[in-house]
């Protein structure tokens, strides 16, 4: 027996790195497996719950105790911002290789577990304190989650349909984060902890979908443990082998380029839901659906989740704009960003969400606001699918999974550099509570001792009684007297430097396939 009978041929470091002609829309649709439905199923009762907490989670932090909420200050939720990013995006670096040794549904199935506890320790204990560990167990559980599913969805594709795979699943995934903020806007009107208590009963259906989850090459799997086991085969470390594969140039060039987009996705959700509440006026788009009157008793007021006296559309009713144009239109955009080179794709849906962002500091009406959203949105569609596809069609096959919880990286770079920075410049730029105390002190409404002892939240309320203004009025003038758009320049600037990056990278790549 010759050397090579004894190992598989290794291949390049650049397989897989080319571009593939795609396979029609409807014919790439019907070519896609049975087990391929089945993860979408999971991913979306799994993002159901996951956003079900993350679009209001800065609206429950920012609310004031004596209703509910956490009532701390932007810069404290950062710190929990922070925290959950960095477990929820670099333990799958690990995690991923461990799906790919011992199995994605056992992995699914504790993630699931630790997910639910991770949503009761939330609704039962509703401080700092509560909320911080509640994250992150949560953040644990999504970090076992996510490999061993999306895992499944790459080795359950081929190189011809993968475009429209990965446009099809994040359209699910996004059916899932559409329901979520409909379903926390409605329950957080009754009680704040029924959003988590809710969320821990919707991730349990996943348990019902594990039982017709069947694992593709479970068995070579299972041949392949034995061997090790029996000791016919030296099994890597894991974590030389996963710092091996990270090592590799392309690999890490790759994860490192797109971590400006993921700091621009965490803004929408951190910090946009707060903005939207501080500072924009949808009124105007209560008047174009339903009249003068508002829509409070309206099924579709209830839809889009209003306000409680049906004047205004709440900020996770607006932010979910994006999950419904998603949701819609995904497998459409995955069938445009198919006929693209991958890095195109990336580069022209970084440039989108970045204008979105520009956009998102110049405007406060509501319909301004749903256009900005929208652009995001879309920007969004021809970017991050096409990322996640990118990566698991340049993975090795027996390293699926270990590369799709490399993937998480960026999203941990980025998050975690969003969560430390964004809401503190947010305090300093945007804050409407901290520029209410500002109002009140310059006035003389109040002695400096009264106006620190106004708990968190509570501020702007307060320049309302003392002024006798009406709440639009004291936000103009609020408005009118601070640059708010600081914060989304910011967001803005490193957007354009993440698409000059990945631009770069793609005729890097270019270089890598030519030699």
């Amino acid at each position: 027996m010759n050397d090579s009978d004894k190992q598989p041929l290794q291949p390049k470091s650049t397989d897989g790195l080319e571009d593939v002609k795609q396979l029609g829309m409807f014919a790439a649709i019907t070519s896609l497996s049975y087990v391929f439905w089945v993860v979408g199923g999971m991913e979306m009762v799994e993002r159901l719950a996951y956003y079900g907490v993350k679009s209001v989670a800065t609206l429950y932090a920012n609310d004031p105790s004596s209703k509910g909420g956490l009532g701390i200050t932007m810069s404290d939720f950062g710190i929990i911002l922070t925290s959950w990013a960095f477990v929820q995006s670099f333990i799958p670096v690990f995690t991923g290789g461990i799906s790919d040794r011992y199995g994605y549904k056992e992995t699914i199935a504790v993630s699931t577990i630790i997910k639910i506890i991770g949503y009761l320790i939330m609704g039962f204990f509703p401080t700092f304190t509560g909320f911080f560990v509640g994250s992150i167990v949560l953040a644990m559980g999504t970090a076992v989650f996510k490999p061993g599913i999306q895992g499944t969805l790459v080795k359950s594709t081929t190189r011809e349909n993968s475009s429209m795979a990965w446009g099809i699943f994040y359209q699910t995934v996004n059916i899932g984060a559409f329901l979520g903020p409909i379903t926390a806007g409605m329950l957080r009107k009754m009680a704040w902890e029924n959003v988590f208590f809710a969320c821990a009963v919707i991730i349990s259906i996943n348990f019902l979908l594990l039982t017709i989850y069947k694992e593709k090459d479970k068995q070579k799997r299972l041949v392949y443990n034995k061997a090790v086991k029996e000791g016919k085969i030296q099994q890597e470390n894991l974590l030389r082998d996963s710092l091996q594969e990270l090592a590799k140039p392309h690999v890490w060039t790759y994860l490192l380029l797109f971590s400006g987009f993921w700091f621009m996705f965490n803004a929408l959700f951190d910090v946009l839901p707060l903005h939207i509440d501080q500072w924009v006026d949808s009124r105007d788009i209560v008047t174009t659906l339903f009249g003068t009157g508002g829509g409070k008793n309206s099924v579709l007021g209830k839809f889009i989740v209003l306000s409680k006296d049906g004047m205004s559309v709440s900020p996770e009713g607006l932010l979910n704009v994006n999950a419904g144009m998603i949701m819609l239109t995904c497998f459409f955009f995955a069938y445009v960003s198919g006929k693209m080179r991958a890095t195109t794709s990336m580069v022209v849906g970084t440039l989108m969400a970045t204008v979105a962002f520009f956009l998102t500091g110049l405007v406060t009406a509501g319909w301004a606001s749903v256009f900005a959203i929208s652009i995001f949105s879309i920007g969004e569609m021809l970017s991050s699918p096409k990322f996640s596809e990118f990566i698991g069609n340049f993975a090795p096959t027996e390293k699926k999974a270990m590369y799709i919880g490399f993937s998480q990286i960026p999203m941990g770079i980025g998050w975690t550099l969003e969560g430390l920075i964004i809401p503190n410049l947010y305090e300093r730029y945007a804050s409407k509570d901290a520029f209410s105390r500002e109002l009140i002190a310059t006035r003389g409404l109040m002695d400096s001792a009264a106006i620190q002892s106004i708990p968190n939240g509570e501020a702007f309320d307060k320049v309302v009684s003392l002024t006798g203004k009406t709440p639009q009025a004291i936000t103009d003038i609020l408005y009118a007297t601070h640059d708010i758009s600081v914060v989304w320049n910011v967001i803005g600037v490193l957007g354009i430097l993440s698409a000059l990056g990945i631009y770069c990278y793609g005729k890097w790549i270019l270089t890598l396939k030519k030699n």
